[in-house]
């Protein structure tokens, strides 16, 4: 329980939980917006998904690395893993929602349908 952790192992245990979490439902906005994405754009999309993956596991290198070796790194990383992957999704979501003449918006509008 979560709610009740007080050891640092606890804490990190309930960060890595956390971040599992954060992964599924980026999973699950990932396999809607290639399902969504023409054939064409497949490859481009896991291109830019796996660009992303480094770029977040880099980042969160950095930010945990202010408190290398200790105990608390597992969590910060953890806890910055779990930041990035929910922006991620968020912006994943935003892709299901083009709107009518959004050329931004490399899905079709029938996608937030």
């Amino acid at each position: 329980d979560c709610e009740k952790a007080q050891t640092q192992l606890e804490l990190n245990e309930c960060a890595a939980s956390e971040y599992k979490k954060a992964d599924s439902e980026l999973n699950a906005a990932y396999k809607k917006v290639f399902t969504l994405a023409s054939k064409q754009q497949h490859d481009i999309l896991k291109n830019a998904q796996n660009a992303w993956i480094k770029l977040r596991d880099a980042d969160c290198d950095f930010i945990a690395s202010g408190v290398e070796g200790g105990s608390i790194q597992p969590m910060i990383y953890s806890q910055c893993l779990t930041d990035k992957t929910r922006e991620r999704t968020a912006y994943l979501e935003s892709l299901l929602q083009c709107g009518q003449g959004d050329l931004s918006c490399p899905l079709p509008p029938a996608a937030s349908q």
